[in-house]
This record gives structure tokens, sequence and C-alpha cells, in this order.
């Protein structure tokens, strides 16, 4: 079975338990002080896999279903069959890692969702396929355009600091995902550039 399907799986049967569980919620959730005390170091993985409502869900997993599935081989191809594994537990470490240390000593700090690890795999397959037309709430464009749509918006909603929705972990993991496709297949980088050099729509 592909990695991709078993990722979605486990986040899917996790985050329904979690909706029903506020306990199951509390022990998986990010919160800071709990890694920070206590040693939780799990936390910097396992909220990934619990989510703030079914649309938060069903957004994550579709967007990871269709691009996970094209970008599974490409790691796994170069780290072995569990390299996309490998690729999305970074995804979710190092997209969170910023926020945990600015929010390390602050108990009413929360964060959930595997928006960041998917935020990676997306910006990984832009960096393959950067005039690859997809649809963007039904809106079809040039994935190199939602980048730059992407990479703005998190960046100015991150420096308003307003509403519950972590736009760091965004950037952090969309950042990830460039530079660990790179490091794995540095070729990616001037294939990149020529794709560029050369629009086809």
């Amino acid at each position: 079975m592909p990695i991709t399907l078993v990722i979605i799986a486990i986040t899917c049967i996790v985050s329904f338990m979690a909706f029903n569980n506020s306990r199951l919620m509390s022990d998986l959730i990010l919160w800071p002080p709990a890694i920070t005390r206590q040693r939780e170091y799990h936390r910097l993985v396992t909220y990934g896999v619990v989510h703030a409502d079914f649309g938060h869900l069903l957004f994550n997993m579709f967007t990871l279903f269709f691009f996970g599935r094209v970008m599974e081989p490409f790691f796994s191809n170069s780290l072995g069959t569990l390299g996309f594994a490998l690729f999305y537990i970074g995804g979710l470490v190092i997209s969170i890692l910023p926020t945990y240390l600015k929010n390390r000593a602050n108990p009413n700090y929360r964060s959930l969702g595997a928006s960041g690890a998917v935020s990676a795999v997306l910006f990984s397959f832009i960096l393959l396929a950067p005039w690859q037309r997809i649809l963007v709430l039904v809106v079809p464009m040039p994935a190199i355009v939602y980048a730059v749509l992407y990479t703005g918006y998190s960046i100015y909603m991150d420096r308003r600091g307003q509403g519950n929705v972590n736009h760091s972990a965004h950037l952090w993991g969309a950042a990830y995902g460039v530079i660990f496709a790179i490091l794995v297949n540095p070729r990616v980088l001037p294939h990149f550039i020529d794709a560029l050099t050369h629009p086809s729509f």
C-alpha cells in the first residue's frame, strides 16, 4: 500500500477519534509547556494527526492525496521505501519548530493539523512541475502562480498575527519541502530554473 494512503488513513482515524475524545486531543496536540517541562517530544509529530474539525482534515488530506501520490516515488527512489514517510515526518517537525520555540513558555498556545507537512509536499511538487495546472478552490492556475500567491498571503497573515491559522508552519513547511527535494536530488534545481524560462500552459 502506498505510504501516502497509510498516512492519510492514520491521520483520518486519529483525527476522528480525537473529535469526540478531548483527552486524546489534549495528549497529542502541540502544547509547548508539555514539551519544555515534561519532555513530551512526540507532540512535535502527533500534532499533525489531529485536526480542528472535519473541514480542516478534509482540505489537508485532499491535498496530500493528490500531490503525495506524485511525490512519493520521487523520495522513495532516492531514500528507499520509507523515504516519503521520512520526508513527511520531517515536514511536521521542521514546520512547527519555530512556532514551538517562539511559544515554548506560553501555556495558552496550542497548534494542530498537518498543514505544514502538506505544504512541504505541495511545494516539492511545484519545484518539479511549476507550470502544472492545479485547482485552487475550483479555479485552475499554474502551480508556480499559486506558490507565489500562497507565500505572499502566508507572510502577510503571519505578520498580522491574527486568527487561529499557523501561517508560520505553512511557510516553514514550504521552505523545507523545497530544500529537502533539492538535497535529495540536486538536479531538481536546474530543472526548475529551466522550466521557469520555458512556460507551458
